[in-house]
């Protein structure tokens, strides 16, 4: 059963064959790498979210196994809340590194989205039994109560649309960093750095039923992998300039790594 509906006028899409169609004949053709774009005809997934330099930058580092930790964690969350052939959302979804490493573990039919063109065409390039889509996370093109379980990993939380597409016993996982989350690479930036707040998101409609804090230290040896990891922070939009010229001369860096997953159902 498919789960995505017209952007436009939200009957359900029906794929046929590189197609997807609504029964009011709007049509939505998929891109060669498979993913189809969702976005209102008058706005460009290309000009929109990271550009592609910043996609490759992301998905090489994730790649990696930075992450790992909280990869693993968000995939165990989801094998206690979801069965086998359940529908799993991943909301805003990046190069599609989260979903291809729970899809390694559980079997799963797997829908991801982004408002990137760019990001989305990486997921859709890793060649994953999922199908990924360009769409704007205030209206997202599911259908009400269709997904058993989704996540959402560090991007605007929209509790309204999140209580929408999940089912009446579906679940919601979000990740907020934790207090000590990247400190290393903020005393590299800040001559004063500062601890994260660990402030949730406001969900209202949404109630939560468990945290699970993921920590971890990486080592970074190349500037390379230091400014990937940089691109993917806030602090990239607001570093002062002395604080950007110690990074431009750092070629290793050490810091902890530190989320908190938090798990909502609907109130």
């Amino acid at each position: 059963m498919e789960i995505m509906k017209c952007p436009v006028c939200g009957q359900a899409l029906a794929r046929d064959n590189r197609t997807w169609r609504c029964a009011n004949r709007h049509s939505y053709d998929m891109a060669k790498e498979g993913y189809v774009n969702l976005l209102s005809a008058h706005k460009s997934g290309e000009l929109m979210g990271d550009n592609k330099e910043m996609a490759l930058s992301r998905r090489d580092f994730l790649n990696k196994g930075y992450y790992a930790p909280l990869a693993d964690a968000v995939t165990e969350c989801l094998s206690r809340y979801s069965a086998d052939c359940d529908t799993v959302l991943d909301i805003c979804c990046g190069e599609g590194y989260y979903t291809a490493y729970a899809a390694e573990h559980l079997d799963r039919r797997f829908y991801g989205f982004d408002l990137s063109k760019n990001m989305v065409r990486l997921a859709a390039k890793r060649k994953l039994d999922a199908q990924f889509f360009v769409a704007n996370i205030a209206a997202i093109p599911i259908a009400d109560g269709a997904v058993k379980a989704a996540f959402h990993l560090f991007a605007p939380f929209h509790a309204a649309e999140f209580r929408r597409v999940i089912a009446d016993d579906g679940v919601i996982l979000t990740a907020i960093p934790g207090r000590d989350h990247l400190y290393g690479l903020k005393e590299v930036l800040y001559d004063q750095p500062y601890r994260n707040d660990e402030k949730e998101p406001s969900a209202e409609g949404l109630t939560v039923i468990e945290r699970i804090r993921v920590r971890g230290e990486i080592t970074l040896n190349t500037h390379e992998d230091i400014n990937a990891l940089f691109q993917m922070t806030p602090y990239y939009y607001h570093t002062p300039s002395d604080g950007m010229k110690r990074l431009e001369e750092c070629t290793a860096l050490t810091t902890p790594i530190e989320f908190i997953i938090i798990v909502y159902k609907r109130a």
